[in-house]
């Protein structure tokens, strides 16, 4: 069954291909004082192994739609924004496969002086995963409800900041019977991060993070609660990178005294460099502690990318990254090493269209019998907007 990534609060977490220039400039429309912002992505693909099984392996054609529309509203000291977004996946080859993921999502951001900000979040997300699910043929089906907040003392140009959080979140499954019925859970996080200016846009932090995991399935021997200490800093158009560093020690301790308590160093790392204005390299590494899964009582997940964006004309754009990431499984004999490799063209033959070519490899070799396999993704994309 295929892991769901643990409720984690990072500050402003480095992204790996991130959002630029060359993108889709989606215009929006004015709908009773609301900013309103539409799109639309069509993709076909092909997938030689959506199931992700190392024998008997399924492929597809398929067809995605994915629609999507912002409504945002700002005045001079606040703004709040809501975001629907569906993706509809048919796959011709295997109707049981096909589904509909929602997320509806809503941030707000409020400005009370110069020193003093508050950012929320809410989401709601019902999604369903073909891919090493918990049984063969049957997709994973979930859905999870959050809600967070950073209150920030300090502004951005003052000598210190501080950034106090705190998330919720829900995780249930919505398939049949006891299926994933061991992974549901609540996760209550809360975090404090000191930042010092150093001069210019560099800055000091140390940040201490706790999370509390608890399981909905009675006396589940995963209910733990995780505590974190991290050192680091940022800086901005240094010699032309840009960087977020993260580094200490994390500790999970179990509520079940037959399981061994967990500690590991922790790191979160991203820096981006651009030798160009039209080109960029990115690089982030991260080691952590996942939620179990497949009997596990944790997962040790340390993994490294690197991408390379390029914009070779105003209108023709690439991405080329790789990805590889070793996956411990803590209670189990087993370890697997997992690596990813993309690249992606795309063509914008007007500002509301894009046009994308794009091909992705995964790679898991498993030490446990039966968990290992290959995947090939071929796609075309069409995006469109106002």
């Amino acid at each position: 069954m295929k892991s769901i990534r643990r409720l984690a609060l990072t500050l402003a977490a480095p992204t790996v291909l991130p959002a630029s220039a060359w993108a889709l400039e989606p215009q929006s429309v004015d709908v009773f004082g609301l900013q309103f912002t539409p799109t639309l992505g069509v993709k076909e693909s092909y997938d030689d192994n959506f199931r992700e099984l190392e024998h008997d392996k399924q492929s597809s054609w398929i067809t995605s739609i994915k629609p999507a529309f912002e409504l945002l509203a700002e005045d001079r000291n606040s703004a709040y924004r809501l975001r629907y977004e569906a993706n509809s996946e048919i796959y011709h080859d295997d109707s049981d496969a096909s589904n509909t993921d929602h997320k509806v999502t809503l941030d707000s951001i409020m400005e009370f002086s110069a020193s003093q900000r508050l950012k929320l979040q809410a989401q709601y997300r019902k999604t369903e995963d073909t891919g090493d699910t918990a049984v063969e043929d049957e997709n994973d089906k979930y859905h999870s409800t959050s809600v967070g907040g950073v209150y920030t003392l300090g502004s951005q140009s003052a000598a210190n900041r501080l950034d106090l959080g705190a998330t919720y979140e829900e995780l249930r499954y919505d398939n049949s019977g006891d299926i994933n019925a061991d992974e549901e859970r609540d996760t209550t996080a809360v975090n404090a991060v000191w930042y010092h200016r150093l001069g210019g846009s560099t800055e000091s932090l140390v940040e201490l993070r706790h999370a509390d995991y608890d399981y909905v399935l009675k006396d589940s021997p995963r209910n733990s609660k995780a505590d974190a200490v991290l050192v680091g800093g940022t800086w901005e158009a240094t010699a032309k990178t840009t960087g977020k560093v993260r580094v200490g020690y994390e500790k999970k301790d179990f509520d079940d005294s037959s399981r061994d308590d967990l500690n590991s160093p922790m790191w979160e790392i991203g820096v981006d460099w651009e030798p160009r204005t039209y080109s960029k390299v990115s690089l982030t590494t991260s080691r952590a502690f996942d939620e179990g899964d497949d009997g596990s009582d944790a997962i040790k997940n340390t993994s490294t990318m690197l991408a390379w964006s390029h914009e070779w004309t105003p209108r023709i754009t690439s991405k080329v990254f790789y990805e590889f990431a070793t996956r411990d499984y803590e209670g189990q004999d087993r370890s697997d090493d997992l690596s990813r490799s993309g690249v992606s063209l795309t063509y914008k033959p007007r500002r509301w269209l894009d046009v994308a070519l794009g091909y992705t490899y995964k790679d898991n070799d498993s030490s446990a019998a039966d968990e290992s396999y290959t995947r090939n993704v071929y796609m075309i994309s069409f995006t469109g907007s106002l």
